[in-house]
């Protein structure tokens, strides 16, 4: 399928994928539970330092990001819940301390998040008793635990980089797409390109493995189970395809697309 099926706001850039401390992995991190495991592991030693991090948002402000209302992560939520028909939202994927749950959840949300490592919710009901039972333990790679068509936006940054491709096509992102509602958005932020890359994470200190995964491919997917990309609005708000570059140096691709109201499920 041509870029050009996705709408004006789909332009993508290929330019900025090699950077200097990255190297190719294709096999390294494969273990016998899948590339989760060796996620797991890094979330087990760093859980709590990587909540602490996160909180402070100091590591939340990108650079080289390819839209002008785009500097960090809370642009990016803000558009989100201007886009989304409702109040109730799902953190797929909320990490340790479920920073951005909590988060909505002071401003009136009706928001719930889940994550596959325990001792990232365990970290979260810690540092946050108040959203204890918003948060729990659940699995991307098999089906959701909350009903079809629950929730008016999902939102999944940095998490597809954990899941391995079978599982993301079959599982996945049909998930995602399930439990929203008709006119429901998700907004998918991921690590772009393609095959897996280590880089060096100085704020750990310790060499980290993601998989890359392809804009095109992903949003064909999606397009099978009913969702579609949100282009970029007149007055220039966020949407179409959007890049940037975190500090590690990663590049990566966020968008938010709609479920059609007309698609039925079951």
């Amino acid at each position: 399928m041509p870029w050009t099926a996705y709408g004006r706001g789909a332009l993508f850039r290929h330019e900025i994928r090699n950077c200097a401390n990255r190297r190719a992995l294709m096999s390294e991190c494969q273990t016998e539970g899948g590339f989760l495991d060796y996620s797991e592991d890094f979330y087990r030693s760093h859980g709590r330092r990587y909540s602490e991090v996160s909180h402070l948002r100091v590591r939340s402000t990108y650079i080289n990001t390819s839209h002008p209302a785009f500097k960090g992560d809370m642009d990016l939520q803000a558009r989100l819940v201007e886009l989304a028909p409702g109040r109730k939202g799902l953190d797929a994927g909320c990490g340790p301390g479920a920073r951005d749950v909590h988060h909505l959840w002071s401003m009136g949300f009706d928001i719930w998040g889940i994550d596959a490592v325990q001792g990232n919710i365990l970290e979260a009901q810690r540092r946050h008793p108040e959203i204890a039972d918003r948060v729990s333990v659940a699995d991307l790679r098999q089906a959701l635990p909350f009903p079809d068509t629950f929730f008016d936006f999902v939102m999944c940054n940095a998490v597809i980089q954990h899941i391995d491709p079978e599982s993301l096509k079959a599982t996945t992102l049909p998930e995602l797409s399930r439990v929203l509602k008709p006119g429901g958005v998700l907004q998918l932020m991921f690590k772009n390109g393609s095959g897996v890359i280590s880089v060096y994470d100085r704020v750990f200190g310790v060499d980290r493995a993601f998989l890359l995964y392809e804009e095109t491919k992903i949003l064909e997917i999606l397009k099978e189970h009913g969702c579609d990309l949100i282009e970029t609005g007149g007055r220039g708000e966020l949407g179409g395809l959007i890049y940037f570059t975190d500090y590690k140096p990663v590049d990566h691709c966020v968008f938010y697309v709609r479920k059609s109201k007309a698609l039925s499920t079951g």
